[in-house]
């Protein structure tokens, strides 16, 4: 089997699939917005940590301990900068008090939810960055990341994006009339996601191709495509006519199939209702 262009190839790494594998893009936070984010989880951290050493400092004061002193400041570093950060982004699923205010998430490189292991590591690199040596990792390491990445986002495997984004969806690729018989037949499995998405990103841009790049990777994508039709299509059928049927078909099939598994749904919860009520 062939490789898909390498121009449609595979998904880039901003981008989530939606259930009928379009890809949307995350825009990663410019530096500026990261900044500000920043400020103000630092002043709530600042915060943070005058109450937890007020409140344990005074627990501890009685005893007259220096150990106990000792440790109380300890727990209170602990709880500001490491339990604090890690319990709310993940709770969160990726945002701080910052990112709230400013729109903003916290991913994984792949664009999916960030869990407790990828908090914990952006927060104990995130001590040393920021707090420890005054942010000046932090900011450098923002401002020579193509994605705006700060030595704990290395660390975990995440970056920041703008989370109030409006998404626009392509239009369905139309199904080529000449074409509609043959589709409408045709056994067409269900296509691996690389590939579905390779040739939905070829349809959307093939008007701004040259021609001898649009023949040429519309015939590899084709030959991807191949082995999930059955039968092959008409002979003199372009290349690009031939992704189209095919994708428009499968979208027809998956509508259709999810109709019926709300239709069904719908009809056992009716028929639960009814039971239940008589």
């Amino acid at each position: 089997m062939s490789t898909p262009a390498p121009e449609f190839a595979t998904l880039t790494r901003d981008d989530l699939v939606t259930g009928e594998g379009v890809a949307l893009d995350l825009p990663p936070a410019s530096l500026g917005v990261r900044m500000a984010s920043g400020v103000i989880d630092v002043v709530a951290v600042a915060l943070l940590l005058l109450i937890s050493f007020l409140v344990l400092g005074l627990a501890a004061l009685p005893a007259r301990d220096d150990a106990l002193m000792a440790a109380a400041a300890v727990a209170a570093n602990v709880i500001t900068f490491l339990v604090f950060p890690t319990t709310l982004e993940t709770l969160t699923r990726g945002r701080s008090l910052g990112k709230l205010a400013m729109g903003l998430r916290t991913v994984r490189d792949d664009a999916g939810p960030i869990t407790f292991h990828h908090a914990l590591t952006r927060a104990l690199i995130g001590f040393v960055e920021i707090y420890a040596l005054a942010g000046v990792p932090a900011f450098f390491s923002m401002l020579l990341s193509g994605r705006g990445k700060r030595l704990g986002d290395y660390a975990a495997g995440t970056y920041v994006v703008r989370d109030r984004v409006r998404l626009r969806l392509p239009e369905p690729t139309p199904m080529p009339p000449h074409l509609a018989g043959w589709a409408h037949r045709a056994d067409v499995a269900a296509l691996p996601t690389g590939v579905a998405l390779a040739v939905r990103q070829f349809l959307g841009r093939r008007a701004q191709l040259d021609p001898a790049t649009r023949h040429r990777v519309a015939g590899q994508l084709l030959a991807d495509v191949s082995p999930y039709v059955a039968p092959a299509p008409p002979t003199q059928a372009p290349a690009e006519d031939v992704l189209a049927a095919v994708i428009a078909v499968r979208r027809e099939r998956d509508l259709q199939r999810l109709q019926r598994d709300e239709d069904l749904r719908r009809r056992l919860t009716s028929s639960r209702d009814f039971h239940g009520g008589g």
